[in-house]
């Protein structure tokens, strides 16, 4: 077995261009540079799916990225990202420099783990043209070390994390079955909770005034319900996989009166192109093809793999108003906390706090990275007293860990990947609820949400079913606070781990110098903030600055970025140049 292995090791070897580096999402790179990785990854995963006698996956994408670019996310047993003890093994599998080596770094893996072959494998992959031949390498991994490897299936991202994390446990894992979940559990919210039948469960009340904060927790702030109103949200489907899988969703939705418009639905222009929720975000901009789109429209946008969303309303005279992670976040937590009101002042259930009363009983948290406006923090700290807020670095992996440690844990990054995690012990409790009880309103949302993973069709099923619930419009939900003006920014280094960070990433611990620059900067500025951070999946180092006026927070990032280069020079030979993809209208700050 070890010369046939060793033989397919070498008909994929590592291209003299590729430097694989696990990031916060798996290995990413241009598509060419990639087969050799995918290949061990393929053994990787089903040596791990060997060793715990469980079934893993692997999602061939790149995500928000270009088409000509791809990469691979590890599926864990649970449904979550590759548990952090096998990056390392990871990273040194796929940086061996020859078969031989990498070959020795699958038998360190087997003797430590003590499997002798390879496990079960699901695969899936979006649409990009390189999908084909890196499945195929994948899968070639997969058998190498004896593992079967599962036809790869044109999937989103989130569904494979769903299935596997379902077929697992036991139960049925068909894409039908992950649709049936999700659009399911939305069905019975809004027959349920939306109905002239429940308003006898519940107190009429008003969403705040404009700049009015007022807290949920309070006395004049009660519950509230309302029928579900016809709407229709114009999705911006980032030329994706997610196009295909929104559509099928809409003809159940369009019968409870959710019509979803698709646009960039994959028929013209290039996957995240202008267009998707990388784009939206960090241009602050409608996407390609939202010109015939009236002005004020409720507008969703996901990105290339559907695991990302973010809502927004075009202007007719400038840009967007954009509700993002953070928005998402706190739409969920005021709903939640809205159903924990109008439940008995004591749990049945003796594991939480016993003894306690009233919402402490339930431990709710947002988790939030360094990317989260100052403002949206501010406000669930003062609005949303029961809820506690905990910042993480970067990454889903460190939001889920730190969102499963609630009953009810809430995790959104600003980019718009994020879902709501429902503790064990929460869900044994809520399994005790009667129809039409609060219970049972907790327990649909936990079949609405993706237990596994971000999942933008599960998020915004849930906007949808907030905002219906609530009886809000989207500019009673931009009303509950005013974001801070913030710029990022991206500058090009030749080696990004120079940078390294504390604090959830908020600060700086090398280069020691420039963030002692930073500090001086921030102190001089309204209401500002400022950090430097690599980036996860690229040779970047990424710049984010808020203020209290636009223009203070544009000329506060362009100001650290500047410094970068002394610290760390710039890769001025780069496609583009050293400023590539920076928004235009900064350039001018660099001459």
């Amino acid at each position: 077995m070890a010369v046939d292995l060793l033989g397919q090791l070498r008909l994929y070897p590592l291209h003299e261009d590729a430097k694989p580096s696990y990031g916060t999402a798996g290995f990413r790179s241009r598509a060419e540079l990639l087969p050799s990785t995918v290949f061990r990854c393929g053994a990787l995963m089903a040596l791990r799916a060997g060793a715990l006698r469980q079934v893993t996956g692997i999602v061939i994408t790149a995500s928000h990225n270009p088409e000509q670019d791809n990469g691979v996310k590890l599926v864990d047993p649970s449904g979550n990202m590759l548990d952090s003890t096998w990056e390392g093994m990871a990273d040194a599998l796929c940086q061996a420099k020859t078969g031989h080596r990498a070959m020795q770094e699958l038998t360190r893996i087997k003797q430590t783990w003590n499997v002798t072959t390879g496990g079960t494998v699901m695969l899936a992959h979006d649409t990009r043209s390189s999908a084909n031949s890196l499945c195929q390498a994948a899968s070639a991994g997969v058998a190498a070390v004896a593992g079967t490897a599962e036809a790869p299936l044109l999937l989103a991202t989130p569904q494979l994390h769903w299935m596997v994390a379902q077929r697992n446990q036991g139960q049925p894992y068909s894409e039908a079955d992950y649709f049936d979940s999700l659009l399911g559990a939305f069905e019975q919210l809004v027959s349920t909770f939306c109905s002239s039948a429940s308003a006898q469960f519940w107190r009429p009340a008003f969403p705040p005034s404009p700049g009015k904060r007022q807290s949920p927790d309070s006395a004049d702030f009660p519950l509230l319900t309302h029928l579900f109103v016809p709407q229709e949200v114009s999705v911006d489907a980032a030329n994706g996989v997610g196009a295909s899988k929104l559509a099928v969703a809409s003809k159940r939705l369009n019968l409870l009166g959710l019509s979803i418009k698709l646009l960039n639905d994959g028929k013209a222009g290039g996957l995240n192109s202008n267009c998707g929720a990388d784009y939206v975000q960090k241009e602050q901009a409608c996407p390609s093809g939202f010109r015939s789109v009236i002005p004020g429209s409720r507008c969703a946008s996901i990105d290339g793999d559907a695991d990302r969303l973010l809502y927004f309303v075009p202007h007719k005279t400038r840009g967007i108003e954009l509700l993002d992670g953070d928005r998402i976040a706190v739409l969920a937590a005021t709903l939640l906390n809205r159903i924990l009101q109008g439940r008995p002042a004591a749990l049945p259930d003796s594991s939480f706090q016993e003894g306690a009363a009233g919402n402490e009983q339930v431990q709710m948290g947002i988790v939030q990275t360094a990317y989260a406006n100052g403002a949206s923090t501010a406000y669930v700290h003062d609005c949303l007293t029961s809820c506690k807020v905990v910042s993480t670095p970067t990454g889903v992996k460190h939001l889920h860990h730190a969102a499963a440690a609630f009953n009810i844990g809430i995790y959104y990054e600003a980019n718009g990947h994020g879902t709501i995690l429902f503790s064990p012990d929460m869900l044994a409790m809520l399994r005790q609820g009667q129809q039409g009880s609060w219970q049972q309103e907790l327990s649909l949302l936990s079949k609405l949400m993706n237990q596994a993973v971000g999942d933008a069709l599960s998020g915004l099923l849930l906007v949808e079913y907030a905002l219906g619930r609530l009886g809000w419009g989207l500019q009673d939900w931009i009303d509950l606070y005013q974001d801070l003006p913030s710029r990022q920014l991206k500058v090009p280094v030749p080696d990004r781990s120079v940078f390294t960070t504390t604090h959830a990433e908020m600060r700086l611990l090398t280069p020691n110098a420039l963030q002692g620059l930073i500090d001086s900067s921030v102190a001089v500025v309204e209401k500002g903030r400022c950090f430097v951070r690599p980036s996860g999946t690229e040779n970047v180092v990424r710049v984010y600055a808020e203020a209290a006026s636009q223009t203070e927070a544009d000329k506060l990032a362009n100001t650290i970025a500047q410094l970068i280069p002394e610290h760390c020079p710039v890769a001025s030979n780069r496609s583009g140049g050293a400023y590539s993809g920076w928004p235009e209208s900064l350039k001018r700050w660099l001459t």
